[in-house]
């Protein structure tokens, strides 16, 4: 199973932010569509991407900051200063272990999909885990059908 093929059964929706994005407008985005990631795009291409993970992140720092002082509103965090600036990417082409390898190998569970520089899609460690499932739970039904119609020999 290819990416473009769990893309294709997931949807392309896209949800994107500028570097100039305030945290917490990205906050509420996620909040209100379910996701778990937004990709940050500048001047037409992939800038990086922001997730939850470095929301979190961004929140416990300044929790440790403010016991030792004022520390700025989160309506004054730009995404470019929170983002991963180079997060791994995947191919369309990319076979999904490959894909599980990379997600494993660079500690992400969300990886843009790209087509060369255009941005294709966002694919999740549970859009991963759902696809191989529906294809395992497809391989497993035309198994036992296969079973089922196999030709019984009568003894004598």
């Amino acid at each position: 199973m290819q990416v473009k093929e769990i893309l294709r059964v997931k949807g392309n929706t896209l949800f994107t932010v500028t570097p100039d994005t305030r945290l917490s407008d990205c906050v509420i985005t996620m909040a209100e569509h379910d996701v778990g990631s937004l990709v940050v795009m500048e001047k037409g291409a992939v800038a990086g991407i922001v997730t939850f993970r470095e929301v979190i992140a961004t929140l416990a720092k300044r929790q440790i900051e403010h016991r030792t002082g004022p520390t700025p509103p989160i309506s004054e965090i730009y995404v470019r200063e929170v983002m991963n600036p180079s997060p791994a990417r995947a191919g369309l082409n990319m076979e999904v272990d490959a894909l599980r390898k990379l997600m494993l190998e660079n500690h992400q569970r969300y990886l843009p999909v790209v087509d060369g520089e255009t941005l294709c899609g966002v694919i999740s460690f549970h859009d991963v885990a759902k696809a191989v499932l529906e294809e395992q739970s497809f391989e497993n039904k035309m198994l036992k059908g296969y079973i089922r119609d196999w030709p019984i020999e009568e003894s004598n």
